[in-house]
């Protein structure tokens, strides 16, 4: 049995995906429509009670959620596809240091930005300034994660891993095309290396165009 991974394009699956193809894993991809909120079904539910994506099926049948302990799983069960350092190695801690920092500095913003209404307590006032105050600070964060980059192109000197995946997605996010290049050059080019790469090319081109 292959893996099955429910996710929407561009959205948080696309790290899951983009490591099921370094990997070399056959899987199975089953689009959830966030624009219907096929998501909040009770039928993806049951997969997923927190009703966001990603959600993989293990070849066991087991269900895994959240992002980051689908790609720790996936590290674990494939560790000839070298995901990431050596367990005993300064670069892994560093590795998970900034995994860590993007996904609950800097994904959680995401939403604020894209939905600011949800944090307003009042949803029908005028909810733009709730918008920019996320806006700003997502741009403080990657300017954190910009600074610590110290491979080219990856965060790394000792070359890619699975933190590249992560950063290269949820910085596209946000809806900060213009601002990205001028202010975060080493994230830039740490997107283009991924979306480049040999088994991340044909996923990438097909999440993101």
């Amino acid at each position: 049995m292959s893996y099955i991974l429910y996710g929407s394009p561009g959205s948080g699956s696309l790290t899951v995906e983009l490591a099921l193809a370094e990997i070399g894993a056959e899987y199975e991809f089953r689009t959830v429509n966030l624009r219907t909120d096929e998501q909040r079904a009770s039928e993806y539910a049951a997969l997923n009670p927190q009703r966001k994506v990603p959600a993989l099926i293990m070849p066991s049948g087991e269900t895994l959620t959240e992002s980051v302990a689908i790609l720790l799983t996936l590290d674990r069960l494939h560790p000839d596809a070298n995901l990431l350092p050596a367990a005993d190695s300064a670069d892994y801690a560093q590795a998970l240091r900034w995994l860590m920092f993007v996904a609950s500095e800097i994904y959680p913003i995401v939403e604020i930005s894209d939905y600011p209404e949800r944090f307003s307590p009042d949803p029908n006032s005028d909810v733009e300034p709730v918008r920019e105050l996320a806006c700003e600070i997502w741009r403080e964060r990657w300017k954190i994660v910009e600074d610590n980059i110290n491979g080219d192109p990856y965060l790394l000197g000792s070359g890619f891993c699975l933190s590249d995946i992560y950063i290269a997605v949820v910085s596209r996010w946000a809806q900060q095309e213009n601002w990205r290049p001028t202010h975060i050059p080493k994230v830039e080019r740490l997107s283009d290396a991924v979306a480049s790469r040999t088994a991340c090319a044909p996923v990438w081109k097909k999440n993101r165009g």
